[in-house]
């Protein structure tokens, strides 16, 4: 009877546990030896993948305590306290809350950027001085004789009106679409190549800052008209399509086909003008041909077109006088950090770079490090949130998606990505999407963003400097293998160390960069041994 009972028994949870793990050791075994073998499949491989996490499971679990040990163990005279668990700074733990890191952190960045700094003022003394800056503007526009750059600006309106005048032509058809087409891409040829033939040909005709405002708006402007010219393109080619299909049909079928585009226009029509959008109207091809749409686009804080943006309801003057004070406060930080800290900072670092010292060099970079990234980061606030957002509330334009979290970036590709929208969606829109579409594949399109995007960069840089030597392109082109390496780190080590690249690339990248350039054009420009070591 005993040996009755014993076998109808349950069997205890320890002993089931056992069983499970001997299963489970075999059937891995089993597995992993198949998986030598030639006739492996991937359902095999995932059936050893699951099999080593529960191995795993099932060797930790030996020690963890059952619920019904649990209970026991509760209420056993010794008072037990304690139970399997990681420690909160272990990778294998699931704590997150790093709030208290993240503001002790600040606290010491704040505590030793002070100290950088009352350092640099009693070894340098207070250089932050304003008037110095309207002294910098006057001179320059001496240099500009007071009227070539606002002249050259205002003759870039030209460019304007004849991209107008030539989408109208294009729209009534009084020139074929792919003359205009060829038209249109000799212009914006025209529009990056002019200041660069005009400086080289007249290099004291226009004063640095001049060339740099000069460079700025058509670079600009290249990229929006670039977005009109398209956009329209597409709008007449959906609109002369439909005409074909019309086309041949009874008179019947197209009026009532008409009729439909009218019921559907106004149905259309009553949601835009409802209160949530702002009772605008919707507009069509071609009445979006006007100057007031071109100039509210040229205007507005987007370099890609559509026939109808999005609108706010009003303005808001809280927020624009928030947005506007910000622009004004640290636009003020910006020109005194750049007085007291960089330029001080880059002109001691003249000598041991232009003698190759390498220590030196590296100390003089390190120093350099924290106030160009200080102003970085500040010059980054202050033009895609305060003054894309006061431009945006103004003009009452209501995407403001102007960045994203790129401080969370895993790697630098999610960085190029994240922290310049406008850009990153033209390039997307206008260049990508359309290359794809043409049957290349997505890395050669990649490739051709990278490239146009180091284009630009030099473009700004070399031109007004009038120092074409390549430096800011190639190091555009490193970013390729950084890139590579970064996201090789996140996968392997954890988005953590990606983002530390992320980080490391802009904290020292940069402050490099400036000390090349600013090198080559004080040996053309200043005396270096008369620079303080």
């Amino acid at each position: 009877m005993s040996g009755e009972n014993e076998s109808v028994m349950p069997e205890t949870p320890e002993k089931q546990l056992k069983k499970r793990n001997v299963k489970a050791e075999d059937k891995f075994t089993r597995l992993m030896e198949k998986k030598n073998s030639l006739d492996t499949t991937e359902d095999d491989f995932e059936d050893v993948k699951k099999l080593r996490v529960r191995r795993t499971n099932s060797v930790s679990t030996e020690h963890v305590i059952s619920a019904e040990d649990t209970k026991k163990r509760r209420y056993q005279p010794d008072k037990p306290i304690h139970k399997p668990r990681d420690s909160l700074l272990s990778w294998s733990s699931d704590f997150k809350r790093y709030e208290g890191i993240v503001t002790w952190a600040f606290i010491i960045l704040a505590i030793g950027g002070t100290r950088l700094l009352l350092e640099n003022v009693i070894k340098y003394g207070l250089r932050v001085n304003p008037m110095d800056w309207l002294v910098l503007v006057f001179e320059e526009s001496q240099k500009d004789n007071y009227f070539h750059t606002p002249l050259w600006l205002i003759a870039f309106h030209l460019h304007i009106l004849f991209a107008f005048q030539l989408e109208k032509c294009l729209a009534k058809g009084q020139i074929p679409s792919w003359m205009g087409w060829y038209v249109h891409v000799g212009q914006l040829l025209l529009i990056m190549v002019a200041p660069v033939i005009t400086f080289s040909l007249w290099p004291k005709f226009f004063s640095l800052l001049g060339r740099m405002m000069i460079c700025t708006v058509h670079t600009v402007m290249f990229m929006k008209l670039w977005s009109y010219m398209q956009v329209n393109h597409w709008c007449r080619d959906i609109r002369d399509a439909k005409k074909r299909t019309l086309r041949g049909r009874s008179h019947s079928f197209r009026t009532l086909t008409e009729d439909k585009i009218m019921n559907a226009t106004d149905a259309e029509e009553y949601l835009i003008s409802s209160p949530a959008f702002s009772n605008e109207k919707i507009v069509r091809y071609p009445d979006n041909l006007t100057l007031g749409d071109m100039y509210y686009f040229l205007l507005a804080p987007t370099l890609c077109y559509e026939l109808n943006f999005p609108r706010t309801a009003r303005i808001r003057k809280w927020f624009l006088i928030r947005r506007a004070a910000e622009v004004l406060v640290l636009s003020n930080l910006l020109l005194g950090l750049f007085q007291q800290w960089m330029i001080p900072s880059v002109r001691n670092s003249m000598k041991p770079f232009g003698e190759m010292d390498f220590f030196r060099t590296w100390e003089r970079l390190f120093k350099l490090a924290i106030p160009n990234h200080l102003l970085w980061l500040t010059w980054f606030y202050m033009v895609f949130h305060s003054t894309l957002n006061t431009t945006g509330e103004l003009m009452r334009f209501a995407d403001r998606n102007f960045y994203s979290d790129w401080w969370n970036a895993k790697d630098l590709a999610t960085f190029w990505r994240l922290w310049n929208l406008p850009v990153h969606k033209w390039a997307v829109r206008h260049l990508y999407v359309p290359v794809v579409s043409y049957g290349y594949s997505k890395t050669f399109a990649e490739l051709l963003v990278f490239l146009l995007s180091a284009l630009f960069h030099e473009y700004l840089v070399s031109v007004p400097l009038q120092m074409h030597k390549l430096f800011v392109f190639l190091a555009m082109l490193v970013q390729i293998p950084l890139i590579a390496l970064s996201a090789a780190v996140a996968n392997r080590f954890g988005n953590r160390w990606g983002n530390v690249i992320m980080w490391v690339s802009l904290i020292l990248g940069q402050p490099l960069g400036i000390l090349v350039y600013f090198h080559d054009y004080a040996i053309n420009n200043v005396d270096i041994a008369s620079l303080a070591s």
